[in-house]
């Protein structure tokens, strides 16, 4: 199976944000009111849900948001992410099926860390999912510049400079 096959497969789309690609499946009816969602806009579902497809040459650039996000691997490459704390650290993850190496095949971002994932190698391709709570709205999405994240985490300059390829 190859990355088209999947992307036609589950009817994915490019993300018009981030990179990679994406397609929506779950979008709760359930709705929380912004007056107990300090860190939002406004009122949000109560969960969301995506595919989310990276192959070579694309990644999920670095961003934030201010509710939890659950990653699901699902099929293909490993990928890496970054998260960056607010605490000035920073770590590596592998998202993978291979547990023996090392490899998660679920892992929690919390809210307030910013996150982002490449594909490890330059062949293949992934399948992750993502679930959000409270549910994503783009309102809520923040990205980073290269320069203003490497400020803040040094130690991290190399791949933040690889997830931030519009600079």
């Amino acid at each position: 199976m190859t990355a088209e096959d999947v992307i036609s497969l589950l009817a994915l789309q490019p993300h018009p944000v981030e990179g990679g690609f994406f397609r929506e499946t779950y979008r709760s009816t359930g709705i929380l009111p912004q007056s107990v969602l300090p860190a939002h806009n406004g009122p949000r579902s109560i969960s969301t849900a995506i595919y989310y497809l990276l192959k070579p040459g694309h990644v999920s650039e670095l961003h934030v948001l201010p509710g939890d996000e659950v990653f699901h691997f699902y099929l293909g490459s490993p990928v890496r992410m970054l998260q960056l704390w607010p605490d000035g650290g920073g770590k590596e993850v592998l998202l993978g099926s291979d547990i023996t190496v090392g490899q998660v095949p679920q892992l929690v971002v919390p809210a307030g860390v910013w996150q982002g994932t490449r594909l490890l190698g330059n062949e293949g391709f992934a399948l992750l999912g993502c679930t959000v709570a409270p549910g994503f709205d783009y309102a809520d999405y923040r990205s980073g510049t290269r320069a203003e994240l490497t400020a803040k985490w040094p130690g991290c300059a190399e791949e933040i400079a690889r997830l931030t390829p519009r600079g």
